[in-house]
Order: C-alpha cells, then structure tokens, then sequence
C-alpha cells in the first residue's frame, strides 16, 4: 500500500474544469469562481493545488502581470496568471460550464 498523498484531487481537477473554460486565470480569480461552483476551500488550498499542478504539468505559468496600487504590503502586486498544460485532463463538469455560460451571458447584456 502506498504512504503519503494520493497523486488526484478532487479540487485540482476541478480546478482544471475551471482553467478550461477560462482559457487563463490568476489565483484570487480561480479561487473566486471556485468557490461559487463548488463547496467551500481555502484560498489557501487553491494556491498549494497551483502550485502541485504545476510540477505535475497539469498546470503551466501563461503570464506574470505587475500592477501598481496601494497594498497594505507595498506599491505593487504581482499576477501569475495560470493556464492548462499537457497533463490536464479536463472532463467537462456540467457545474463549470453552467457556470461560464451565465457569466459571459451576463456580460453580452
């Protein structure tokens, strides 16, 4: 029997369902749709699972952003905008694409 973590998850594959229709995301933007679609997660959770995805390719960086603004921690932040990569292996959960077709329905009108 094996020790440790399974290598699946439930909530980094439905974070590829999530990437799949939204073609690239930041974190705070997965985590956001996230969490309307599915039960409650951490941000934090969501991070860490970016963060697996991408040393299992499941993941792969699309782009790094700087924005300037007034944080509590400085004048600017940094996005790392996230994008499928080879290992991905999206199914399509009727949830997600409910989801997308209302949201860029809303955004027609």
């Amino acid at each position: 029997m094996n020790s440790g973590r399974p290598v699946q998850s439930k909530i980094r594959q439905n974070i590829v369902e999530i990437l799949y229709f939204m073609k690239s995301g930041y974190g705070y933007e997965i985590y956001k749709a996230y969490i309307e679609i599915f039960p409650a997660v951490t941000m934090r959770s969501i991070y860490y699972h970016l963060k697996k995805g991408l040393a299992l390719k499941e993941f792969k960086v699309s782009k790094i952003k700087s924005e300037k603004g007034n944080y509590s921690w400085g004048p600017e932040a940094e996005k790392i905008y996230y994008a499928l990569d080879v290992n991905a292996r999206p199914q399509i959960d009727k949830k997600v694409k409910k989801y997308f077709e209302k949201r860029s329905f809303k955004k027609i009108q």
